[in-house]
């Protein structure tokens, strides 16, 4: 399908930290389909995700996704008795227990505690993790060669910590490295802020959680259909809690934004006959079973969960296209609801 389709196909991956093992999900049903992206738009874990899509043949794609993710969980990420068995604990328990293992001794691979809240300012810039060990992931997992080669368009955007603007380092004019991704997953206080070029940067999800600007800012005249999946739903149910209070603040920060933009270019691009842009979200709507601290629970049966979400999500929108019920091609900015 990818050498035959008459339409560009691009990817636009959102934040969410651990809620991320969805997007992983999303591109696993993609690539089954044999649908690759031409171009992935990523911030925060959605840049990670991306980057490793983009900088890996792709014969290897979900093995590399794996490497990060671990859906399979093991004893070693977990030594708290039963955090990667599915039934040792009652669900939420086990989830909030998880979170909880996180906060005290971070994630294997990508960050690990710091505790440096209350020490001086350094070149690390005060943070609770350290993310050397993305670093030292991100290079093992992405072909930085192949990340540039321009094979599949990479983008991830941040955020600059001291002038509040915007940064998209895009493969087409910029080489994009480790740190680049790191920057754009550095969200305060939790991670350091990374300098480059003599800016300190932060997470791009900040400014804008789903990044959609650099698709939508300059839509070419070939027909597109731009997959964007957000990790944090805008409708839910009532909150009956305080920890559910709490997950749909959370929610509704990321969320809201993510609509004032999709609303934004609507109303900049109607009335458009030049362009061609179906704009698919697929989001990552049934979170009942989350907890308030979800961002940071990365147990393997958690994240095996979000990865079969976001596997069929996508394949939801695979059977749409398969059935020609996607306006692509037609023009003008199209919205088409999923999730």
């Amino acid at each position: 399908m990818t050498e035959t389709r008459d339409f560009d196909l691009v990817l636009v991956l959102g934040g969410g930290n651990a809620l991320g093992a969805f997007e992983a999900g999303v591109y696993h049903a993609l690539h089954d389909a044999d649908l690759l992206p031409d171009w992935i738009v990523g911030t925060s874990i959605g840049a990670i995700n991306g980057a490793i899509i983009a900088g890996t043949a792709p014969s290897r794609r979900i093995d590399g996704l794996r490497a990060l993710w671990r859906p399979d969980g093991t004893p070693a990420d977990w030594p708290v008795f039963g955090l990667h068995h599915e039934s040792a604990w009652p669900e939420t328990a086990r989830r909030t227990a998880a979170v909880t293992w996180t906060l005290a001794a971070g994630r294997p691979g990508m960050f690990g505690p710091l505790l440096s809240s209350l020490a001086p300012w350094t070149d690390h810039h005060p943070s609770l993790f350290e993310t050397d060990q993305l670093a030292a992931m991100l290079a093992r997992l992405v072909d930085a060669d192949e990340l540039n080669a321009g094979h599949c368009r990479f983008t991830a955007t941040a955020l600059d910590l001291e002038s509040g603007l915007d940064m998209v380092f895009d493969s087409r004019d910029t080489r994009i490295e480790a740190q680049h991704i790191r920057a754009s997953a550095a969200l305060p206080v939790a991670y350091p802020a990374v300098e480059i070029e003599g800016r300190w940067l932060v997470d791009g999800g900040l400014s804008a959680n789903l990044p959609l600007d650099p698709v939508l800012a300059a839509p070419s005249a070939r027909p597109m259909l731009c997959v964007a999946v957000d990790l944090l739903p805008l409708a839910q149910p009532l909150p009956r809690t305080l920890g559910d209070t709490a997950t749909r603040m959370q929610d509704l920060i990321f969320a809201a934004q993510s609509r004032r933009t999709i609303a934004r270019w609507q109303a900049v691009h109607a009335g458009r006959d030049d362009i061609a842009v179906t704009l698919a979200p697929v989001i990552y709507t049934d979170q009942r079973v989350e907890v308030a601290g979800k961002a940071m629970d990365f147990s393997g049966p958690s994240i095996a969960r979000r990865w079969a979400a976001g596997r069929a999500a996508a394949e939801r929108l695979i059977a749409d296209l398969a059935a020609g019920s996607l306006p692509i091609g037609r023009p003008g900015l199209h919205v088409v609801g999923t999730g």
